[in-house]
């Protein structure tokens, strides 16, 4: 009986120490478990830090001086400004064309020759019946003298009552007849002279001379050909001076009123990149430009100005972009446009401007001339103002807060597993 009692007290205590020490693993193995999870919601999933905006800038113009002006655009052509068309007054045969197109001629120059069609037989004709007829003119005067003669001796008799009535009479009626014969003599002498005349000056238009000084810019007179000179518009050639041209620019029926005589225009060509030329406006040419104003086209008006081309450089065809001055104004206080907002009553406008503080000041301001971009200023800036564009802000900068970790990550994995280490040692030294 006590051998038995042994046995079973010493299976009880074996299986009391067994029993604690799965009690202590276990409670190791969940305090290590609670120390991971703490640290990785300490470390691996902690939440992005939020994202730190800088303070917003304001976008900002300065004001400066410039020249300023306010115009009106539009497109147009260089076109001749004098010329004349070389035409035939009589009718031939070319014989000969003496210029070429760019040839300068001056006044009076012959340029082309004609054959005329008129018989040289016709002339001489008229040549020797206009000497028959002053011979029929001698021998009437002559005859006239004696009439008169006759006239007045019977005009004496008569006082003396040594004549009859009849002789008196024919005398006088002999004479003014032998005067009626002299005067129509004289008026076909006239006519025939007056034709004599233009068969000369036909002969003459054979060699037609340059009507003006200038530039041979067309020629259509071929040798041979046959002109006619009841054809006035078939020109043989064209001759212009090309020292001044005319501007013809197409301007909007909008703008047109804007637009007056004597105003300021200047113009540019792409042949001559940054030169420009100026002139007067001269004339708007009161009905529409051709093409336009049809249904469902916008309406053009053709204005004409001159300019001057004394080393000519331009050319008749050239493309000009014009611009018809309204208003100008020098070392003008400026600023951009975009600074504006909408007017007040009074038309001023308000502003704001930077001030000592960098901080918005609200002004108000008189504005003058106004184009596309720039506007005048009148009063309320000054130049080196800082004026705040409108609606227009700085892009803000975003900082992102860079988070410094206590440990990394496999650091962070050894203290746990030092942590877990350390409360199962003391777990077991308890």
């Amino acid at each position: 009986m006590t051998v038995e009692s042994t046995d079973i007290s010493t299976s009880a205590t074996t299986f009391g120490h067994t029993g604690r020490r799965w009690l202590i693993a276990v409670l190791a193995l969940l305090i290590a478990l609670g120390a991971g999870l703490l640290l990785w919601k300490t470390f691996w999933h902690r939440p992005p830090p939020a994202p730190v905006v800088a303070p917003v800038r304001l976008q900002t113009v300065p004001v400066g001086r410039g020249d300023i002006e306010q115009a009106v655009f539009a497109n147009g052509k260089l076109q001749l400004h004098k010329y004349s068309d070389v035409v035939a007054q009589v009718s031939g045969q070319i014989k000969d064309v003496l210029v070429m197109v760019g040839d300068e001629v001056k006044s009076g120059k012959m340029v082309v020759e004609i054959t005329p069609t008129l018989p040289v037989a016709r002339v001489e004709s008229n040549r020797a019946q206009l000497a028959r007829l002053q011979a029929e003119l001698a021998d009437q005067r002559a005859q006239l003298d004696f009439a008169e003669l006759q006239f007045k001796r019977q005009t004496q008799l008569k006082a003396e009552n040594a004549t009859r009535e009849e002789s008196f009479e024919s005398s006088r009626m002999g004479m003014y007849s032998a005067a009626a014969r002299v005067e129509a003599i004289n008026a076909q002498i006239r006519q025939t002279e007056s034709t004599l005349k233009d068969d000369e000056e036909t002969r003459n238009h054979t060699q037609v001379v340059a009507p003006i000084s200038g530039t041979v810019v067309s020629v259509a007179a071929r040798t041979g050909q046959t002109v006619n000179a009841g054809q006035p518009t078939a020109s043989l050639m064209r001759i212009a001076d090309l020292s001044r041209l005319t501007v013809q620019a197409r301007v909007a029926e909008i703008d047109v009123p804007l637009l007056h005589k004597g105003m300021t225009a200047y113009f540019s060509t792409p042949g001559y990149p940054g030169k420009r030329w100026s002139g007067k406006l001269r004339q708007v040419i009161p009905v529409p430009a051709d093409g336009s104003g049809e249904q469902g086209k916008q309406t053009f008006y053709n204005v004409l100005f001159e300019v001057d081309n004394p080393q000519q450089e331009l050319m008749s065809g050239m493309s000009t972009q014009v611009s018809f001055v309204l208003a100008q104004a020098h070392d003008a206080v400026v600023v951009p446009v975009a600074v504006l907002g909408k007017p007040e009553v009074d038309g001023s406008y308000n502003v704001k401007v930077l001030g000592a503080n960098q901080q918005p000041v609200a002004r108000n301001i008189k504005i003058g001339i106004r184009n596309q971009k720039m506007v005048q200023v009148l009063a309320g800036l000054a130049p080196g103002d800082q004026v705040v564009v409108p609606g227009a802000a700085a892009a803000p900068a975003t900082l992102s807060k860079v988070a410094t970790p206590v440990a990394s990550a496999p650091n962070a994995a050894a203290s746990a597993a030092a942590s877990a280490s350390a409360v199962s040692a003391a777990v077991k030294v308890h």
